[in-house]
């Protein structure tokens, strides 16, 4: 099974992916921890490392290309911003999860301990750089959600609310899915 988990930066993904990984005994990946490593490696924040992947496509080659590699070992939810795209035709299910943005930022500036108006400077400067690099690579409109299995604005119900409601529909899913 190879679940994706993708949406903006303070939806509720990383946090959900977390918990289905345990729920369903399968191996948690998390692209954002791959890119903060790689940010970490090359000493730049994550912003700086968007800014230098606009004008270097081989830093998103590097996380991609290991975001499909554990993809092609199964038995694993994938949390990432642009997996449901990579993997649209590989994985069993793909969630997307999003949130309006004001609420993004309020869990961002709870989370990390910055000021709203830090985390909603940081949101919209991420943002622009992923729709940007996305399109430029890829093609892809990240706006376009036509490809998800299940979308779920998070921002009126508790993270367990959310996952019940994922169980359910990955529940459902697998129970109606052919044996092989």
């Amino acid at each position: 099974m190879i679940l994706v988990v993708s949406g903006p930066s303070g939806s509720g993904k990383t946090t959900v992916a977390k918990s289905l990984s345990v729920k369903y005994g399968l191996r948690f990946v998390s692209g954002g921890q791959i890119f903060r490593e790689k940010a970490s490696s090359m000493g730049m924040d994550l912003l700086s490392l968007n800014k230098e992947a606009e004008k270097d496509f081989d830093i998103d080659k590097v996380i991609d290309k290991e975001i499909l590699n554990q993809a092609k070992m199964s038995n694993v939810v994938i949390e990432s911003h642009i997996a449901g795209w990579i993997l649209a035709g590989e994985s069993t299910v793909s969630i997307y999860l999003w949130a309006p943005l004001d609420e993004r930022a309020r869990r961002i500036s709870k989370r990390d301990g910055i000021s709203y108006d830090n985390a909603l400077l940081s949101i919209l400067e991420r943002e622009q750089s992923h729709y940007y690099r996305f399109w430029k690579y890829y093609g892809i409109d990240i706006q376009d959600l036509s490809l998800y299995d299940l979308v779920i604005n998070t921002s009126k119900l508790s993270p367990e609310k959310v996952l019940g409601l994922i169980e359910y529909f990955l529940d459902s899913y697998i129970q109606l899915s052919p044996r092989k």
